[in-house]
């Protein structure tokens, strides 16, 4: 005989084990908030879609028979399991457990991220979260490929089964030496700086794409392409070239030997974007995470609001 649990439901489970343990009917009934008839029924249906007899009764006793010890143990680990899954569901579902993963800019993982992130571990201290900064392909790639739950971006076309809204935009900044002519300078555009020694990011960054966009057909007079913001740091300090970044990466230029100049040029502003599936929900964990993002977003703005800085000082970062 095949036996399936295609009849049972956990009332059945329920009331079995109470009289597995009670031995009386009774008491079995009262704990299960049912009348003696309607437990005495629960019991006879289960036995009845089981096929097999579960307790021996007469008038003074109540026992398990052989096949219902053997059914006591199993029946015992389900309700067990299946409670620690509605404990564990439950928790999810009020935010106090679960976890987030989150591709990101690196220009956004190393500034803001970081104090959001420790703000948003003493709310929610049970969701793990998992951060990837990569560039903007990359992202993109975290998501689509189910890596990611969602992505910080600057890349608007993402593809049909993604969506992009947008996040914060970004204004741009020349970034010199404070001793540089170009520091003393009252209105810079971008097109003013193309004959200076110009160090680039890679071509793979999207500041790197944003400027060539912004200056094409002309061109930077480009002397040194490098991969790090803290890199490209280093040589703007030395005096080997001039550089042009986002506002949201000044943090990696804090130095008082250097100046900092918003660039004035129409269209050159970086537009982050919030990447993720369209076909499928984001965990609760996941959605609270993006949600405690969305509500502190950096105050950067298109850079036409930003205070115009002639140096970087120790501490300073564009608003």
């Amino acid at each position: 005989m095949q036996i399936t649990d295609q009849n049972l439901s956990t009332r059945q489970v329920r009331a079995f084990i109470a009289l597995a343990e009670h031995k009386n009917f009774t008491r079995a009934a009262q704990q299960c908030h049912l009348s003696q008839s309607a437990f005495s029924s629960l019991i006879r249906t289960l036995e009845d879609a089981l096929g097999v007899r579960l307790f021996d009764r007469d008038t003074r006793r109540v026992e398990l028979t052989p096949e219902g010890r053997l059914f006591l143990g199993g029946a015992t680990r389900v309700l067990v399991s299946l409670r620690d899954a509605l404990e564990d569901l439950g928790e999810h579902a009020a935010g106090r457990r679960g976890r987030a993963s989150v591709a990101a800019l690196p220009s956004l993982a190393a500034g803001w991220m970081p104090g959001v992130l420790a703000e948003f571990r003493r709310a929610y201290p049970g969701i793990q979260v998992d951060v990837a900064d990569v560039l903007s392909e990359s992202c993109v790639e975290f998501v689509r490929s189910g890596r990611a739950d969602f992505a910080l971006a600057s890349m608007r076309s993402v593809g049909p089964e993604l969506q992009a809204e947008p996040f914060c935009q970004d204004g741009f900044y020349l970034v010199c030496r404070k001793d540089h002519p170009l520091s003393r300078r009252r209105r810079l555009t971008l097109a003013a700086l193309s004959g200076e020694p110009f160090i680039h990011l890679a071509q793979d960054s999207s500041v790197r794409q944003h400027i060539e966009a912004a200056i094409h057909p002309a061109t930077m007079n480009g002397i040194m392409e490098l991969d790090q913001l803290s890199t490209v740091a280093g040589m703007v300090r030395a005096g080997l070239g001039i550089t042009v970044v986002p506002a949201l990466t000044l943090f990696h230029f804090d130095s008082p030997d250097l100046s900092a100049q918003l660039i004035e040029t129409p269209g050159l502003v970086r537009e982050v974007f919030v990447i993720r599936r369209r076909d499928r929900s984001m965990s609760i964990g996941a959605q609270a995470l993006l949600d405690f993002m969305l509500h502190r977003r950096p105050p950067v703005g298109d850079g036409r609001r930003t205070r115009r800085r002639s140096a970087l000082t120790p501490g300073d970062r564009a608003n």
